[in-house]
């Protein structure tokens, strides 16, 4: 399994660096758009679609969402970033009570719905963060604060990790993961205030954000967790030998891209 991740990690990362930094405007756009639909099978499969008809029509619907925007002009726009930003509130709602309250998103189309104000605000919020200046910086931003908030949650977890954060969601993860990755994010914030020279009051603000949109982000990893326990699936899919699926590696930006997005048009920049 280590190898196999190592393999899939050793092209996987070049590709998706040079697709995010390398392109812009429509080629961009289609890069983020095929990034999403292949998440779109996986979470029809989440749903329960069992046939691959179903996955395909359920794929080119998402397709045709992500066509209107961009025809509509609204590929870039604040309103699909807010009603994302209330689903996701829907979605903390869901979470943090499960097992209870499952019959009230567990129907396939209910399932289905969720995951149009989970994809379609991601791919606005990645489209939105790559146009920001200088070469998508604010996009690099926050792809690295869920890096770092993986990885101050695993290290902190497994050293300190005691109080279970959802134990009926996800067993492994704890508070004190939780905090320590706040802490991993909190010197990231500062180290790009540094960078971008920011003054202190938006560095400030930028921490604040920063916690914000870690939060956030795990509610991302919960959110697709718990999807994934009433499915009875370990993975989204097997697309991504010894990574799973694409939603496997994107389910914390699915939260945190959209949110982040969103404070950019209505705070940044800084």
């Amino acid at each position: 399994m280590l190898k196999q991740r190592i393999i899939t990690a050793a092209w996987l990362a070049p590709l998706a660096l040079a697709g995010l930094f390398g392109l812009d405007g429509g080629a961009f756009a289609l890069f983020a758009g095929a990034i999403v639909l292949l998440a779109g099978r996986e979470w029809a499969n989440l749903a329960g679609v069992t046939t691959s008809l179903g996955r395909g029509l359920t794929v080119a619907g998402l397709a045709g969402v992500l066509l209107a925007l961009w025809f509509a002009g609204a590929a870039r726009a604040a309103w699909p970033l807010a009603l994302g930003a209330l689903g996701w509130a829907l979605n903390f709602y869901w979470v943090s009570r499960y097992p209870v309250g499952t019959a009230r998103w567990g129907s396939t189309p209910r399932r289905l719905a969720m995951g149009l104000w989970v994809l379609v605000p991601c791919w606005v919020g990645f489209n939105v963060l790559r146009a920001t200046e200088p070469g998508g910086v604010w996009l690099l931003f926050v792809l690295l604060l869920v890096w770092a908030a993986d990885i101050g949650a695993y290290f902190a977890g497994r050293r300190f990790g005691r109080r279970k954060l959802a134990p009926g969601v996800s067993p492994g993860k704890t508070w004190e993961g939780v905090w320590g990755g706040m802490g991993a994010t909190a010197l990231l914030a500062l180290g790009f205030a540094v960078w971008q020279s920011l003054e202190a009051a938006a560095a400030a603000m930028l921490l604040v954000i920063a916690a914000g949109v870690t939060l956030v982000s795990v509610l991302g990893d919960l959110l697709e967790s718990m999807l994934k326990r009433h499915r009875g699936i370990k993975d989204s899919s097997t697309l991504l030998p010894g990574h799973g699926g694409v939603l496997d590696r994107i389910d914390s930006l699915t939260a945190a891209v959209p949110i982040f997005a969103l404070l950019y048009l209505q705070v940044l920049p800084l």
